[in-house]
């Protein structure tokens, strides 16, 4: 167990108990009392930026006039609550989580964890916070581990779980999917056994190279991603894992061209990886291309049997937009800027035609956000904060231009 240092509170109470002199400014920090709000990480800090969480009022496309939210020493990777009530930032430099108040727009404290991390969850009432950290030391194991952080200001947990990479939270929180590196298992962890008696982890077999899972909407099922050969396995696919059953028992398999992100629309998975070799056609001067598969989850079948290409790299971004436009983010891709052609990490794929869009902007695609009730996707590119409208596959008239370097981007009201 590990004290977490709750930042903020600890000091004032500390101030309070030994009389030292704290007093609250006159003039507090106002909330910019915005409808529709989407937070911006920015993780550099100079003379001509400052580290932190950008507010954005989502419904005009528009930075609020107020101050950035500390969030650490450089905010990348967040993670939004469900009941979006708070927003959880990693910090890179120094390993470090801060909880913000969605509802205040401030930090509530942080948490320092045992190694960077790429995925992280907040449970569902929103007392506890989820990061897989696959460098984390265990004694007597190989290091990986799930940490998890009491957000009302008790300890830290770490529940090892060897090379623990991505994790996936179920609707209702009562199943946490972990996922490891050059692992050909799945995870399985329940919190309401964290800090029991009781082993919290499932360990089920077997799977190919697993690294994502989506979620049935009764959470009965999780569909998992098996990236196979794209992670040193065998054969790509997206395979059940049927959670009604005690233990959780891996199921039937359906085989794509490559499975790294998936995305459920109703009973359709739109499933997108990179296949070792695979080639374009000739509207690019790329040589490596990646897979976008549609998957029907009822009967298990493949609906498109022909391959839809889109950019290659490692797909971690997935969002659906306004009149069925997907939205597809990786990174490490094939940058082309020449004359005649620029590409860069981010698909579009319209899911009522099967047309591809690759927009002409180079750079990782970090962060994606579709704007609720509007025909906008907010798109962080290339450390740059993109605003696409879905009507065109274009980017918009009206930008907005983040100084320093944008890493993530997260809309935080319904």
């Amino acid at each position: 167990m590990k004290q977490i240092s709750f930042t903020v509170f600890v000091l004032l109470l500390a101030c309070f108990a030994l009389s030292c002199g704290y007093s609250a400014p006159r003039n507090q920090p106002t909330t910019t009392k915005l409808q529709s709000r989407a937070f911006v990480s920015q993780d550099v800090s100079s003379p001509f930026a400052t580290a932190g969480l950008i507010i954005v009022d989502a419904s005009k496309d528009v930075r609020a006039l107020v101050p950035m939210i500390s969030a650490g020493n450089n905010p990348g990777l967040m993670a939004l609550s469900p009941s979006k009530r708070l927003t959880l930032a990693f910090s890179g430099s120094d390993n470090s989580i801060t909880a913000i108040n969605n509802s205040t727009e401030s930090s509530i404290g942080s948490a320092t964890l045992r190694g960077p991390t790429e995925s992280m969850a907040v449970s569902v009432d929103g007392s506890t916070a989820y990061a897989a950290v696959s460098s984390a030391p265990v004694v007597g194991q190989s290091p990986g581990a799930l940490e998890v952080i009491n957000l009302n200001g008790g300890s830290t947990t770490h529940i090892p779980v060897t090379s623990a990479r991505y994790l996936v939270q179920s609707h209702n929180g009562n199943r946490i999917l972990v996922f490891s590196d050059n692992s050909d298992t799945v995870t399985v962890i329940a919190p309401s056994f964290i800090g029991t008696s009781m082993d919290p982890r499932t360990f089920v077999c077997c799977f190919d190279r697993p690294v994502w899972g989506v979620f049935s909407s009764d959470d009965t099922t999780a569909y998992i991603m098996n990236s196979g050969p794209e992670r040193g396995g065998q054969v790509a696919s997206v395979q059940i894992l049927d959670l009604t059953q005690n233990p959780p028992v891996a199921g039937s398999a359906v085989p794509v061209p490559a499975a790294s992100i998936g995305l459920l629309n109703g009973s359709t998975l739109y499933v997108a990886g990179t296949p070792p070799n695979m080639s374009c056609d000739s509207s690019t001067a790329a040589t490596s291309c990646g897979v976008l598969s549609v998957v029907d989850v009822g009967s298990m079948s493949v609906i498109n049997p022909n391959p839809v290409l889109i950019t290659d790299g490692y797909h971690s971004r997935m969002e659906m937009g306004s009149g069925g436009q997907l939205f597809i983010g990786a990174r490490t891709c094939t940058n082309i800027n020449t004359s005649s052609e620029v590409r860069g990490c981010l698909s579009i794929f319209n899911t009522s035609t099967s047309n591809v869009v690759i927009p002409p902007d180079n750079g990782d695609v970090t962060g994606l956000q579709a704007i609720a009730n509007r025909n906008v996707v907010y798109v962080v590119q290339g450390g740059e904060l993109r605003i696409y409208d879905t009507t065109t596959d274009k980017l918009q008239s009206t930008q907005i231009d983040i100084s320093g370097q944008a890493i993530d981007v997260k809309e935080v009201d319904f």
